[in-house]
Formats: C-alpha cells, structure tokens, sequence
C-alpha cells in the first residue's frame, strides 16, 4: 500500500491544476481540496482490483485518481451550508471555509470535469473502448442513480424515522456506488472472466456498505482528532445511521459480518492474487474495532 499511495500522489500532484494550467484562484482550493489529506482507500481498490486482473496500469492510474477527485469534490459540496454545513474535513478547515463559498463551489465542479478528462487521454494511452467504458461507470456512480441520489435521499431523511431497507438503499446509492465503482473500474483495466467480475461486485457492494457501517461507527466513538472531521455530526443532524437504528454492538457485529461476505467473494472469484483487496477490506473495517 506505500508504494501504491506515493504513486497515486504524485500523479494527482501532477495532474490536479499544474502551475499555469488554471486561474490561481481556482486552482489553489482545488489542490487543497485533493492533496494533503485522506485515506485514499478508492484508488487503492481501483490499483488492487486492477493488480488482481493484470490490468493495464495506465488506465488503472488514471481510474484511481478519476475517483479520487469525484470523492473530493463531493466532500468539497457536501460540507457546504447548503448541505452538511461543516468546517473540518481532513484535519483542517473545509475548501468553503478556507475560500470562501463561490470557490468552494467552482472548485468542487472543476474538479468532477477533470476526473473525466483524467479518463480519456489523448494518443493510445487508453484503449478508446476501455474509455468509454470508465467514463460510464463513473458517470453513473456519481450521478442520480448513485452518489448524487443517495445524498438526496439523505438530505430528505435528516430527523426522519426510516426502516433498515431505506437505509440500506440510501448508503447503497450515496456511499456504496462510488465504492463499487472503484473495484469495477478497475476489474475493467484487465479482462477478468465472468465468474471473477461479478464476484468483485459482489466484493465491492459488500465494502461499500461495510464503510458506511464503519463510519457510523467511528462517528460516536472517535474524535474530530481522529477523524479529520467534525465528530458526533450526525447525532447533532438527526440523521439516520446504522449505529441509530441497529445500536453500536449490533452495527460492529453487522461490519464484521460484511467482511466475512467481501473474503467470500474474493474466495469465489478464484483469481490467483487477491491479496490487496483482501487486506483493504480488512483494514477497513477493523478501523471500527
């Protein structure tokens, strides 16, 4: 995982508003909203399922960080006043903090263009197929039927009592698309077989709530410190979380459950090295623990 981290950074360092490229003042939040900060657990699934179908690296490089950055850009609109309103996101103050909020913004929106450009190089270094192919799975993790949707449906349910399906579905779309997305386009740089890339999805779907699990977890047990945001947010919201409706005990037990589901998948998919994605998956999920 080192040496796959230092190497997506440097390739968003390269890639996220290079000097002369775009108006200083907008370049300089979108930097701040990308580098210096986070796990990058989506493009380490994207390398790791890529390593475990021998894809193309190229691609898997750019998929990696095409994800990355339409993760930033949510969190740089998701943490505005008009949604989640917070201050603190990665250890330091949020891009509309810092910037101010029509930056903020801007920032957020440029930031979702070059994940698609990210996507779609110039000369043969993409295969045209495999583009397309990236761009449509990321388009529709991001969008209505994914991220974007599952937000929505959030924003509708703040001191709503719902049932365990309709929170189920809403982290499925909000948390658990991109997550997915992060295997699939990865199993997409390689050409798996078919028993391998539906057990990857299985795989994916099962991280992708496990996160979310997680994460609700962490939020009444961790502090900001920890975190690198604001703690206890969700209580003060009155938002929903698996921790509300099922209890803390009960939310632990249900993520080691989900592991258990990813490690079967990966069994499943008798590909010869899964090894990355496996210990991805248990990382994440004993975070909780």
């Amino acid at each position: 995982m080192t040496e796959q981290l230092a190497a997506v950074e440097a390739a968003l360092g390269a890639w996220v508003a290079p000097v002369g490229s775009t108006p200083p003042s907008l370049a300089e939040p979108m930097r701040y909203a990308v580098l210096d900060g986070g796990k990058r657990l989506r493009p380490l699934l994207v390398l790791a399922a890529s390593q475990a179908v021998s894809g193309e690296p190229e691609a898997a490089m750019r998929a990696a960080c095409a994800v990355e950055l339409i993760h930033a850009y949510s969190l740089v609109h998701d943490d505005m006043p008009c949604m989640d309103n917070d201050v603190l996101r990665r250890g330091k103050p949020t891009v509309h903090v810092r910037y101010g909020q029509a930056s903020a913004m801007l920032a957020g929106d440029a930031l979702q263009a070059l994940a698609f450009e990210l996507l779609t190089p110039e000369g043969g270094l993409v295969p045209m197929a495999m583009q397309a192919s990236l761009c449509r799975m990321l388009a529709r993790a991001a969008g209505g039927q994914g991220m974007a949707g599952g937000q929505a449906i959030d924003l509708a349910s703040v001191g709503l009592a719902i049932s365990s399906e309709q929170l189920h579905e809403m982290h499925k779309l909000k948390t658990g698309a991109l997550l997915l997305a992060s295997v699939m386009m990865g199993a997409a740089c390689g050409s798996p077989s078919a028993q391998a890339q539906a057990a990857l999805s299985d795989y994916g779907a099962a991280m992708g709530l496990a996160f979310q699990v997680v994460d609700d977890i962490l939020d009444v047990t961790a502090d900001s410190q920890t975190l690198g945001k604001t703690a206890g947010k969700d209580a003060a919201q009155d938002k929903p979380t698996f921790v509300s409706l099922m209890g803390l005990q009960a939310s632990r037990n249900y993520a080691q459950e989900l592991l258990s589901q990813a490690q079967a998948s990966l069994r499943h998919s008798q590909l010869p090295d899964t090894r990355a994605l496996w210990a991805l998956a248990d990382k994440l999920v004993h975070r909780a623990f």
